[in-house]
């Protein structure tokens, strides 16, 4: 069977194909989308020259961070591997990415595990990966937004297609904010910060063992650089399936430079 092409997830049919969803997924995904389009005209949800490509540009995009879920199978891609200690780091060089992973199985995704999305707006990437695992019912799933009208679109999304979400309007840097959310396995982000500021937003909610999935630009390693003055962490280094310029940076480890 030939591999999916990732530049041309233009519907449902395309994204099914990739990621290896249910039908189900698919008519939440759909039920989304048509809720993204009606929302979009009264306030500004996405960017409007990507509405109408809202299964690749959104969905897809949200959809391969399954690919870099530490518990999920072990990828078949191959990042750059940073170790940051001291404020230096070093990479490797990044071998070909081909096809991300389908949702992992609920054994793969572990009982439990906890997602964070920060700063979800029109819930990009959080939402998308919670009804991708809504098919398993393994993980949790908690959303902040602290613009009251996305939160609003979020929580319609979430009751539209039955699932099961924690949405929180609120500030993330908040102590009563990080309180109530607590500790969790994984941390993700799509254009909210640079990563200095997005990490310091971030390190509240990061265990030991915590993960985060963050979005990134161009500029990825220039902020990895100037993340680093401040912190110690290690971080993959992953090529965007749907964007050229894109980046994904899976960080773990983290550990303030002032903590003992």
């Amino acid at each position: 069977m030939a591999a999916p092409n990732f530049n041309q997830i233009d519907g449902p049919e395309a994204f099914k194909s990739a990621f290896g969803v249910s039908r189900e997924t698919i008519e939440k995904l759909s039920i989304y989308e048509a809720l993204l389009k009606r929302w979009q005209k009264t306030m500004n949800l996405v960017a409007p020259s990507t509405l109408d490509q809202t299964w690749h540009r959104h969905f897809a995009d949200s959809a391969q961070l399954w690919g870099c879920v530490p518990w999920a199978p072990s990828p078949r891609s191959h990042g750059e591997r940073v170790g940051v200690r001291g404020g230096t780091y070093t990479e490797q060089a990044a071998a070909p990415h081909p096809n991300p992973l389908p949702a992992p199985s609920a054994e793969a995704q572990g009982e439990g595990k906890h997602f964070l999305d920060l700063g979800s707006g029109a819930g990009f990437p959080g939402l998308v990966l919670a009804i991708m695992a809504a098919e398993t019912g393994q993980t949790r799933h908690t959303l902040i937004e602290s613009d009251s009208r996305k939160a609003a679109f979020l929580a319609e999304v979430a009751r539209q297609t039955s699932v099961a979400v924690d949405i929180l309007c609120a500030r993330i840097e908040l102590r009563e904010t990080c309180a109530k959310v607590g500790l969790v396995d994984c941390v993700t982000a799509r254009a909210l910060a640079p990563l200095p500021k997005l990490v310091s937003w971030a390190a509240p909610y990061f265990a030991s063992h915590t993960s985060g999935i963050f979005m990134k630009g161009q500029s990825v390693k220039a902020e990895l650089e100037e993340t680093s003055l401040s912190w110690d962490f290690a971080a993959d280094l992953k090529p965007s399936v749907t964007d050229p310029s894109g980046a994904i940076v899976l960080l773990t480890a983290l550990k303030s430079k002032t903590e003992g």
